[in-house]
């Protein structure tokens, strides 16, 4: 057990170096020609780091003492995107979660519907790739509950999830999980923080919660989820919107 242990830290802070020096300079990077080609071998690296750690490894989970006093939010704060704002403007009682693509039984789900599934709550570190955290306590369903009502086929490989926040470029924010995260027990798409109804900046009415991951990952404003075999052929194809301007994929704390 210590020398697994052992290996466990060694991996990590190997990842965390990798992670760091990409990350730190991921803007710079992103105006290189040879920027994709070092971001796709951390990628390689992270990933195939993550499965010896164990598919089924748990992500830290903290006491309610540790809450912060503030959850401070990320990425975008307030879409301002037509769809949006109606929902917003009645509490998002009209609200439906789309499931589709590659699934046999296709969902639109109300947040009542939603809440009515076996929950769970977790209190996780949240890290951003901008090197700041805070920690929350998140309530919502496991995506993997979702995912057996909607039945993916055989050809499903990703979970792909669409956002109501259209991005300063024009393009609708996006990211995407494997199966091994989308099946985790601590991925949970999220509609309380904190006890209370996740805020608008926080990514009401329903975000992602992906806790082995950067909060790049994390989806906020969830409209749609969709079962692909390949994210190649959607916008950029790297498999969510920063990929696409150089990120990694596979973002694994």
């Amino acid at each position: 057990m210590k020398l697994i242990n052992r290996r466990r830290r060694f991996l990590r802070n190997t990842l965390a170096l990798t992670g760091a020096a990409l990350v730190g300079g991921c803007d710079r990077l992103s105006e290189t020609d040879w920027a994709p080609k070092v971001l796709d071998s951390a990628t390689t690296l992270s990933h195939a780091a993550q499965r010896v750690l164990s598919r089924n490894a748990m992500a830290r989970e903290y006491t309610e003492a540790d809450i912060s006093p503030v959850f401070r939010p990320n990425g975008s704060t307030d879409p301002q995107s037509s769809a949006y704002r109606t929902l917003a403007a009645n509490g998002f009682r009209d609200y439906r979660l789309e499931v589709g693509g590659l699934v046999a039984h296709p969902l639109s789900l109300s947040l009542d519907a939603l809440r009515a599934l076996p929950g769970r709550t977790q209190i996780t570190r949240h890290d951003c790739v901008e090197g700041w955290s805070v920690i929350g306590q998140w309530t919502g369903v496991q995506l993997s509950r979702v995912l057996d009502l909607a039945r993916p086929v055989a050809a499903a490989r990703f979970v792909v999830f669409r956002c109501f926040d259209v991005m300063d470029d024009g393009n609708e924010y996006y990211e995407s999980l494997g199966f091994d995260d989308a099946y985790h027990p601590q991925t949970i798409l999220a509609w309380a923080l904190n006890g209370q109804p996740v805020p608008i900046p926080n990514g009401a009415p329903l975000r992602l919660r992906v806790e082995r991951q950067l909060g790049y990952k994390m989806a906020k404003y969830l409209r749609r989820i969709e079962l692909v075999s390949t994210f190649g052929d959607i916008e950029g194809g790297k498999g969510g919107y920063w990929e696409d301007q150089g990120y990694q994929w596979y973002a694994g704390i």
